[in-house]
């Protein structure tokens, strides 16, 4: 069998890592660095020969698919002596900054990793390893793919370093690549794997992680709103739960649901942003108990397992960052479900995606579309954390 594997290389100290360790485990490494951001003073033609020229570095930082990340990807690459491509994916790109742009003005809060992971990641990704006659693709996730030796299925889990896993941006992937993806370091701790990329001597082993979205600099959405669409007129009201107007707003595409920052509006008492309606441009506040819900409607489901019963019992997350909380699922029918969670979750967002989990495994989830608690009925546990 071939062991030959494309590793989607950001210039980071984790896929670097992975790297190393795929490397060192026999694979022929091929890296590939998915050029897909913003175009201005940075690399984005593909040269004559399929690799990226690196221009001057731009003054900011972009996510991870900047000048300066494509050059640190390619003396990685270099020092271990791997084939090293990278290419010009802006096209397809455009397809999650249309996404991005389609929520927001929609009212609900995108995940554009997420959708990058599907379309490009473990999309295009696989496409290029077909072409080049590779078995596996890779990339630096901090997830977990496990076989089972009897059945020969392969399941996605939780990366072993529970400050660092990335299993909730996977849930989309389709199931028939799990047993061809790669995911090296989720095994490991973080400082493991920076230890590991500093005994490699790799330049990269302490550079700092990047937490923006590549095509949004400074995370700044309302500027790359107003910059690559013709809003219009997005001003509205601020309204409480019972409709009354409570001031104005600039627009309403600056605002997602739990924000709390930021309204430009002062209040006796902390104020919450509690929906974001499009049609009307108004923009619900509230308390932090109006942000509580119990019971959420989800569609695009995909599964990583066989599908399961019409009802269920499981644990979901509901955002990045938030713990996993138990819940029964209802499937409505083959894109739809309804969740009930065992105790309130604050500040559920129409547009980021509910992720179902058996333990530390991945079944399957789907994409936000509303939350369905009247304002009226809400309330809060005392065991409710005081921060979102």
């Amino acid at each position: 069998m071939s062991k030959r594997v494309v590793l989607a290389m950001s210039g980071g100290v984790d896929s670097s890592a992975a790297a190393v360790l795929l490397h060192r485990q026999g694979y022929e490494v091929i890296g590939l660095f998915m050029r897909s951001g913003e175009t201005e003073k940075q690399a984005c033609a593909v040269s004559g020969d399929g690799l990226l020229p690196v221009l001057d570095t731009p003054t900011h930082k972009q996510g991870c698919c900047s000048a300066e990340d494509a050059a640190d990807a390619r003396r990685v690459a270099d020092q271990l002596g791997i084939p090293f491509h990278s290419l010009n994916f802006q096209d397809s790109f455009k397809r999650i900054k249309d996404y991005f742009a389609d929520e927001y003005l929609a009212g609900r809060t995108p995940n554009p990793c997420v959708q990058c992971n599907n379309w490009l990641k473990f999309g295009k990704l696989w496409d290029f390893a077909q072409q080049v006659g590779a078995n596996h693709i890779a990339t630096g996730h901090y997830a977990r793919i496990l076989k089972d030796e009897q059945t020969g299925e392969h399941t996605l889990h939780c990366g072993s370093d529970p400050n660092k896993d990335q299993s909730y941006v996977l849930f989309g992937i389709r199931r028939d690549l799990l047993s061809r993806i790669l995911l090296p370091v989720g095994e490991y701790q973080k400082p493991a794997i920076r230890e590991f990329a500093e005994e490699a001597g790799l330049r990269v082993a302490q550079k700092k992680d990047s937490y923006e979205i590549c095509f949004v600099p400074g995370d700044d959405y309302a500027g790359f709103l107003n910059n690559y669409r013709d809003l219009g007129n997005t001003a509205g009201d601020f309204i409480d739960t019972d409709g009354e107007v409570l001031g104005q707003h600039a627009g309403y595409e600056k605002f997602t649901v739990g924000q709390r920052k930021g309204l430009g509006i002062a209040f006796g008492e902390p104020r919450f942003v509690l929906s974001v309606n499009a049609e009307t441009r108004q923009v619900v506040l509230g308390t932090r108990e109006d942000l509580a819900t119990q019971h959420v409607r989800i569609n695009g489901l995909n599964w990583l397992v066989d599908r399961p019963a019409e009802s269920f019992e499981c644990a979901v997350k509901l955002r990045y960052q938030q713990k996993s909380t138990p819940c029964s699922v209802q499937i409505v029918n083959n894109d739809e479900a309804q969740i009930t969670l065992n105790q309130p979750v604050l500040g559920v967002a129409p547009g980021q995606a509910a992720v179902f989990y058996d333990g530390d495994k991945v079944l399957g989830g789907g994409w936000i579309q509303a939350e369905l608690d009247d304002f009226a009925n809400r309330s809060l546990p005392a065991s409710m954390p005081k921060e979102l």
